[in-house]
């Protein structure tokens, strides 16, 4: 996909404009299968929250992927994908029990993460399997708002608190398939992720009839040139050869489960946005472009970094500049960046932007949501249309409607 690809997209499909790269998911879907290649059973359930267009689902599900959701909402999109139930697990935090019983009727595996919840549904429904979240207390990830496998986190079912699953699922006689645990995002540490991974091999050991063992994801992805990575080849050789050990001490076939989000679409993203005004101020050059955090949101929440590249003019003399949006507080893209030279109307490209980029855009300002193209053999696909001023009305009612509905 280069630079002229990209141009033609915005001359088709307008900006601010997501484009995907179907094969960049499939070269990091390949990457991380061929990591694990010493594991019989390995299962990859990608992370509908990272990227939840319907195409990428269908694409992502024919590598041979299942899918992990968050929410009932997810999980149907994930069956509209025509992805079967069996191959979706629904791992939610905080929602009604209602959610989950509804989910669980769709075939879906459940994977509960705290002991009230686990002691109502196993009282209910004590022959459907069921996955326990753990806890394992470890501190991983790139920033506070996406660690949560600490102390303090709203996330998992405590290691100290095991005996309180033992006794629930004794009482309850309850089957438990299934240990999961997820301890953040961006993990650079491996020998941290392997640290996690003995506690869940202990706890593992409670619990006779497991199927699988599900080590979440959370693996850093390169966001600049030289930029560090986890080390998918050494974590793959380390934890497949203490995986093969441990289902044999186990004495029956397991499944090595991840659930890849990032990993598998961030690089597959670019994010087009026009050069609306270029603003010199007393000390900072400024390029306005026609977005903001409305479309993507994660450098204001995050401090996440995005390269930014001028593809209408990729060989010009680099000069610093403030890329900012169009919104009404602060949301500044990037500071004091080093761009190839940029006049107005020029189409500036974000990097890394296939995961948690359109799946966190909103309404703000009362602008519209950009349109979504995933570029898969050669062509442009149109997998999203950018929202209307209709899409804006829809669903609220005028107060004079309002009184006749009421009347």
């Amino acid at each position: 996909m280069t630079n002229k690809d990209l141009l033609r997209v915005v001359q088709e499909h307008d900006s601010p404009v997501y484009v995907y790269n179907a094969e960049t998911i499939t070269r990091q879907y390949k990457r991380l299968t061929s990591a694990f290649k010493k594991v019989k059973q390995l299962r990859l359930n990608y992370a509908v929250k990272a990227l939840s267009n319907i195409s990428v689902l269908q694409h992502i599900h024919g590598l041979g992927a299942g899918l992990d959701t968050v929410s009932i909402q997810e999980v149907r999109l994930g069956l509209a994908s025509g992805c079967p139930a069996d191959r979706i697990i629904f791992t939610p935090n905080g929602v009604s029990l209602e959610e989950i019983e509804s989910v669980s009727k769709m075939g879906v595996q459940i994977n509960i993460d705290n002991l009230s919840i686990l002691e109502q549904f196993g009282t209910k429904y004590p022959n459907i399997p069921v996955c326990i979240r753990i806890n394992p207390h470890v501190m991983a990830g790139g920033n506070t708002n996406i660690s949560v496998g600490h102390i303090d986190s709203k996330f998992g079912i405590s290691i100290h608190q095991v005996p309180h699953i033992l006794r629930i699922v004794e009482n309850t006689n309850m089957n438990i398939n299934g240990i999961h645990m997820h301890t953040g995002s961006d993990i650079l540490d491996i020998d941290v992720f392997l640290y996690a991974s003995e506690i869940l091999f202990d706890t593992a050991k409670n619990f006779p009839n497991l199927d699988f063992i599900d080590f979440g994801s959370g693996f850093k992805v390169p966001y600049k040139t030289g930029d560090i990575e986890t080390n998918i080849e050494e974590l793959g050789d380390k934890l497949g050869t203490r995986f093969n050990a441990f289902a044999k001490a186990y004495g029956k076939p397991l499944t090595l489960t991840f659930e890849p989000g990032k990993f598998l679409v961030s690089e597959a993203g670019k994010f087009l946005v026009n050069v609306n005004v270029v603003k010199q101020t007393t000390s900072t050059v400024f390029a306005q472009v026609d977005s903001g955090f409305n479309h993507l949101i994660r450098p204001m929440l995050y401090g996440s970094r995005h390269e930014i590249h001028n593809i209408s003019n990729p060989n010009g003399r680099e000069r610093f500049y403030s890329v900012v949006g169009y919104i009404c507080e602060t949301d500044t893209f990037a500071n004091n960046r080093r761009i190839a030279e940029i006049s107005e109307g020029d189409i500036l490209a974000f990097s890394n932007a296939g995961a948690y980029c359109f799946t966190m855009a909103s309404n703000y300002n009362s602008r519209y949501r950009p349109a979504e193209v995933l570029w898969k053999d050669g062509e442009a696909h149109l997998i999203r249309k950018r929202e209307t001023f209709e899409d804006l009305l829809h669903n609220q009612i005028p107060l004079k409607e309002l009184a006749e509905v009421t009347q």
